[in-house]
């Protein structure tokens, strides 16, 4: 960083106490510099429009569109953009998809102040990070295959109650064919049957309740 410059950083987080914090920290840097705030994808994508920042600081659960796909869009308008994922959950699932999607970094909630702002300052300085706790859940699922785009559907009426002949219905297919996904995902997920492969996912992160 050249001296005397400071790192602009946008806070995307929808709980106004937590965002306060966030300011706090922040406005507590003399080398950091809070350009924008936002509660929601929409007000987070438009202010990285406005002000560019070097940081985002997203928050994963947001209301509506979540953070995730917010981070999707900022990145698709603008691939440098250095954006860190916050969240109070260490499900693989949702790190998986945020690392994909491109996240510079992916952190806990629970971390202390002083860790955050070096995860910033890493970060700006063009640096990936995971905490620890967050990798080892990373590695414990390294090199099972991801489900694919069908399966989670079939999962996702599986946890809504449907039977295997109404999921057939509702997604236009033969049963059979919902039997051979089933028998997949049960499969690469290591659940008993289609009910545990629903626990599992949700603990994972892969679904929601």
């Amino acid at each position: 960083m050249v001296p005397g410059q400071r790192i602009r950083i946008l806070t995307v987080e929808d709980h106004p106490v937590f965002r306060e914090g966030l300011a706090t920290i922040i406005v507590s840097e003399p080398d950091r510099l809070l350009v924008a705030q936002a509660a929601n994808a929409v007000e987070a994508i438009t202010e990285f429009r406005r002000h560019r920042p070097d940081i985002t600081l997203m928050d994963v659960r947001l209301p509506g569109t979540d953070g995730t796909d917010t981070l999707i869009t900022i990145r698709g308008e603008y691939p440098d953009a250095r954006v860190i994922m916050l969240t109070t959950s260490d499900s693989d699932g949702d790190i998986h998809r945020a690392m994909r999607a491109g996240a510079s970094a992916y952190i806990l909630k629970s971390m202390p102040k002083t860790e955050l702002l070096e995860v910033v300052r890493l970060v700006h300085a063009g640096r990936r990070h995971v905490p620890t706790e967050v990798a080892a859940r990373l590695a414990k699922h390294m090199g099972e295959e991801d489900l694919t785009a069908r399966e989670l559907e079939v999962l996702r009426l599986i946890r809504d109650g449907y039977r295997n002949k109404q999921i057939a219905d509702q997604l236009a297919i033969a049963e059979t064919t919902v039997n051979f996904h089933i028998k997949n995902l049960v499969g690469k997920l290591g659940a008993n049957d289609r009910t545990h492969a629903v626990t599992i996912a949700v603990r994972r992160g892969l679904l929601q309740i």
